[in-house]
Formats: C-alpha cells, structure tokens, sequence
C-alpha cells in the first residue's frame, strides 16, 4: 500500500503538470483570424464575379463628379476673364450713357461740317472710331446744329432752316457716347455716307444729353443699353458664384462641416436642468461626507 505521502506528491505532481484548457485571450485571437480568413475568402469570391449594379451606379457617379467639377472650373475661370473683357467694352459704356442722362425723345440735328483725316495728329477727336482701344490713325470729324423740336414734329412741319434758332451751334457729334465701337455694329465708312458727304445740311434724328449738352450721338436705346448692362453684370458672376460654390461643397471640408453640423452640437455644450440638479445632489453629498 501507497503511503499518504506518495498519494500527496503524485497529486501534487498531477497539479504541476501543464492545463489542458485554452486561456480566454488566445480564443479571442482564433476568433479575429477565423472571421479575418472569412472575410479573405469572400473577397477572393468577388474578384471572380461581375460589379453589382450599385457598384456600376457608383463609379457612374465618381466619373460624373470628375468632370462636372472640370467643367465647373473651366466656367469659373472664363466668367473671370469674361466680366473683365465686359468691363471696357459694354459696363463702362453703358454706365457713362446712363450718366449722360439723354433725352430719350429723338430732336432735330443738322451737319454743318464733316472732314475727313488722316494721321494722329490731325485726329484729335473722331465721331466715329472702329475700336476703342487703338488710336485713331483715320477719323471722321462732324460737328452739328441741334435744337431741341421733336423730329416727329419737325417731319410733320418743316421749318426753314435759316429761320430756326439752335439751341446748340457747332457741336461734336458723335456715334455713340464712347465715339467708337466694333464691326458690324459700328461701320465707320456707312455711318459718315449716311451723315455726311452729301446729306450735309440735311434734318435727321439725334439724342442729346440732359447732362452734358454739348454731347449729341446718332444712336440711343434706354432699354438696350439697360439689357446690356445687366445681362453683362448677372451672367459671369452668377456662373462664377455657382461654380465656385457646388466646388466647395464637394471639396472643401469646412463648408461641408458646416453644411452636415447638428443642432446637438451646440445642445452639447450646455447642461440641461436635470444634469444640473444631478451635479448639486452629488455636490452635496460629497459635503456631507466630508
């Protein structure tokens, strides 16, 4: 017979031995690498099928968002350089016709001298100029005879022309407020066949300004000139606003923070009566404690 003694050390060699149980960490791990090797097998099993239809629909959109943006920034840098080419060439004129203040009711002008020349230093002024940002080099030179009776009337009633009384005598007359403008609309060669040369001494319609008298022009529109100005200032900077804003929005983070912040965030930073009146009892208590 065993003695008590070997029983115990048998047992407490049995106690030594290493356990047969797995700790709770290692299964965890064996978890993690099973749904990890899961998860490999599933994506193997995908690159051999054909996209879903929400992946197609997907990367539709990623390309439509790429060159809707090119083209959004294509529009932004042409309004710019549109609104500034607009800005000598119709706001400025535009801006000074409305300053000038003309009558919109057409009176009575007669040429009284139209001269024809050539070099720069002859063409100090010219009534009409095909380009506004050149010098003159040939120029026609027409001064005028107004007064201030409705052509209409004057159409109706012709009148002596020796026996009229100008209001302004030997004027400059020119064929718009600016004196200068671009093909076809202005035709300097048909706008002096049409005043000058032979029609000299001739009646016709003419503007004068309100403002400045001494200014008389051929062509006048108050709804015209009014169209350009605003279709000229409204359509850059609206593409401009519009393109620059949807870019924003897709790409910049802080306007898109700003779009997508909840109300709770501002909520957040103050306490409400219930966590007040918690934070006092435990205040409280802690007193008392101590």
């Amino acid at each position: 017979m065993r003695s008590i003694n070997d029983i115990r050390g048998s047992s407490s060699t049995l106690s030594g031995a290493p356990s047969l149980t797995m700790s709770k960490p290692s299964l965890n791990n064996s978890k993690a690498s099973l749904t990890h090797s899961r998860q490999s097998i599933n994506d193997s099993n995908r690159e051999g099928r054909p996209p879903t239809r929400e992946e197609l629909i997907a990367e539709f959109l990623d390309k439509a968002k790429f060159y809707t943006s090119l083209c959004l920034g294509t529009t932004a840098i042409l309004s710019v350089f549109a609104f500034l080419f607009l800005i000598p060439f119709v706001v400025d004129p535009a801006i000074s016709t409305i300053v000038a203040d003309y009558d919109p009711i057409p009176v009575t002008c007669v040429v009284t001298d139209h001269v024809y020349a050539e070099g720069m230093r002859n063409c100090t002024w010219s009534s009409c100029r095909e380009g506004c940002t050149t010098a003159a080099i040939r120029c026609h030179q027409l001064l005028v005879n107004y007064t201030k009776v409705a052509f209409h009337e004057w159409h109706k009633h012709p009148r002596d022309l020796d026996s009229i009384e100008w209001d302004v005598m030997d004027t400059k007359f020119l064929v718009n407020t600016e004196g200068c403008g671009y093909p076809p609309r202005v035709n300097c060669s048909e706008f002096a066949k049409q005043y000058g040369y032979s029609h000299v001494g001739e009646p016709f319609p003419c503007y004068y300004s309100r403002a400045y008298p001494e200014i008389v022009v051929a062509r006048y529109s108050w709804d015209d000139n009014l169209k350009h100005l605003i279709l000229s200032l409204i359509i850059p900077n609206v593409l401009f606003a519009v393109s620059i804003g949807v870019l924003s929005y897709w790409y910049c983070p802080c306007c898109d923070k700003a779009c997508h912040k909840s109300p709770r965030v501002y909520a957040e930073k103050y306490p409400t009566k219930e966590n007040k009146f918690l934070c006092r009892s435990d205040d409280e208590e802690d007193e008392l404690d101590y």
